[in-house]
């Protein structure tokens, strides 16, 4: 307790520019709960109302008046009073640091409305804590099966706060090459979205599976505290912002950026400055380096399809093409696109990338492009090879060029004009084709203008304007991946590229452990019956497997 006579010499103080305690409203004395607020948050709102002449204490004691909290109710505030007081927080107590009977518990929207009023507001029902059920073990008696592959998971879920926390931790022991940590922290993630509803306490988590001790941990400390300390600290880190900043370059992996970080180069910058020979995908990673790692837009991607859907069938007729990763999951935005290609004729799909490849550069589509060939022979497979996520399909690793003319809202076609989404367009004059210059020949006619609206324009127009090329231009860099399979491995290839990751990696998981299968994005081979298990569709495949059918919204593991 602070003795009285220091009390009354402390409220003799007027407000400075300090920002100490003041007089101007001697009958309210506030105290900002750190639970759920975070250290950062408070120390804010303490300066913003100490600003404004109200008394904040930053300790708790017999002299407050008014208890703030933000995402709290009622009971929770007064068993955290509890804690604090051993028992004495109730009202009546006579603790040290017990609280009288008259204290205020109120929600941050009652101090927001004061700060803004500049005195402190009528209290109204509105602003009480609302008392709520304690949250019991309802979820800790649901049945939550233990694979990845066996649970539904959508790309909205009630825990958001938790799972951003596990993923940066996921994050960074991917960039540190820690991939069994990693995974752990992937998988408690993967727990938490597909949950029926919101985790309010950590006991709510008792019995469920995937959960280990340090990610137990993590989730504990953001239920009560509202962060992570060790996310915090792992966020604000050198080592973390480089590793994401270098690996954020195109062709540039977590061990070349972990050599360049002992190195002291700590971003793109530092990078460019340093001297270092660079091969071609880093030359042009570093060079796009801005468009690269902005958010690719759905829109974007479907007119992206459509010209490569031109370039396809101006080669081989008949071919189909399908959106995949996480655009087929239902995200809205992503850092590539995908495209899966076939034919229904077996055999017609061999030698096609390449030609794809040529017609694209020939219409200066391509600032970038690296193709391989299909180095997969069932014959030779089999259980002697275990499951990857790497296929060996007929690829190609592109870097589109994307129009960004936001000036218009039309395109010109064929058909005249009509209301259009971005896509990519021909009329830039510069062309970055390595090997083939512009085709005035075109059997399938390209659209002639293009417009992307929206707040998405603007962004990429201002990166674009500040671009490491040579003044401000029309179009922008978009990560492209082309593959190719066989009509016989479609279904396979589809499934394993759509992904999450993760539900990828827990469904060969599954088929091993639980099956005695092996699954790759080729085929699923049966090792008891010592037999491949064939499949023109992803239901028949999760059927093989005995798994209920998850559709692809719901493998946002």
């Amino acid at each position: 307790m602070v003795p009285l006579k220091r009390r009354k010499v402390n409220c003799s103080v007027t407000s400075d520019s300090s920002g100490d305690r003041t007089r101007k409203f001697p009958g309210v004395v506030i105290f900002l709960l750190e639970r759920k607020m975070g250290a950062s948050r408070r120390a804010f709102l303490t300066r913003l109302g100490r600003g404004k002449g109200f008394n904040i204490e930053y300790s708790l004691s017999r002299s407050i008046t008014h208890i703030v909290s933000e995402n709290n109710s009622g009971e929770e505030v007064r068993t955290w009073l509890d804690l604090q007081t051993g028992g004495q927080g109730r009202e009546g107590g006579e603790g040290r640091t017990a609280r009288p009977g008259s204290v205020h518990l109120l929600d941050i929207v009652w101090y927001t409305e004061s700060m803004h009023a500049g005195i402190p507001v009528v209290i109204l029902d509105r602003h009480r804590l609302q008392e709520r059920e304690k949250p019991g073990l309802e979820l800790a008696v649901v049945s939550v099966p233990s694979y990845a592959c066996q649970r539904h998971t959508p790309l909205l879920h009630h825990n958001t706060i938790l799972t951003d926390a596990l993923s940066i931790l996921a994050e960074n022991a991917e960039l540190s090459e820690n991939e069994g940590r990693g995974v752990a922290f992937r998988r408690a993630a993967a727990l938490l979205k597909s949950l029926p509803q919101e985790v309010r306490g950590a006991e709510q988590l008792r019995g469920l599976p995937c959960l280990g001790e340090h990610s137990l941990r993590v989730i504990k400390e953001v239920l009560e505290d509202g962060v992570s300390h060790e996310v915090e600290t792992t966020m604000h880190s050198e080592q973390f912002k480089a590793m994401k900043a270098l690996t954020g370059i195109f062709g540039v992996g977590a061990k070349t950026a972990d050599r360049w970080f002992r190195e002291g180069i700590h971003n793109p910058s530092n990078l460019q400055r340093s001297g270092h020979t660079l091969n071609r995908a880093q030359r042009i990673g570093l060079k796009y380096y801005d468009e690269l790692n902005l958010p690719v837009t759905k829109p974007e991607a479907v007119a992206i399809g459509q010209i490569v859907e031109r370039a396809v069938h101006a080669v081989l007729p008949g071919a189909e093409i399908t959106l995949i990763g996480g655009f087929r999951r239902g995200k809205q935005t992503g850092h590539d696109v995908d495209f899966l290609i076939t034919h229904p004729d077996e055999g017609r799909e061999e030698g096609l990338m390449p030609k794809v490849v040529s017609w694209l550069e020939a219409q200066g589509f391509l600032l970038y492009q690296k193709t391989t060939g299909n180095s997969y022979l069932e014959s030779k497979e089999g259980p002697a090879r275990p499951a990857s996520n790497m296929d060996r399909f007929e690829r190609c690793f592109s870097i589109f060029r994307l129009s960004t003319d936001n000036e218009g809202r039309e395109i010109q076609t064929g058909d005249g004009p009509q209301t259009y989404s971005p896509t990519l367009t021909n009329t830039d004059p510069h062309t970055h084709s390595d090997t083939h210059p512009h085709s005035k020949t075109d059997s399938h006619p390209l659209p002639q203008t293009l417009v992307v609206v929206g707040d998405h324009a603007q962004k990429v127009s201002r990166v674009l304007g500040h671009s490491q090329c040579s003044g401000p231009r029309s179009w922008r860099a978009v990560r492209v991946d082309l593959v190719v399979s066989p009509y016989s491995q479609f279904a396979f290839a589809l499934l394993g590229w759509t992904g999450s990751k993760l539900f990828e990696r827990e469904l060969r998981r599954w088929a091993v452990h639980e099956k005695a299968m092996t699954l790759s994005s080729h085929a699923l081979y049966d090792r008891k019956r010592m037999q491949y298990l064939r499949a023109s569709s992803e239901e028949e495949i999760f059927a093989h497997l005995g798994l209920e059918y998850i559709p692809p919204c719901d493998r946002n593991a």
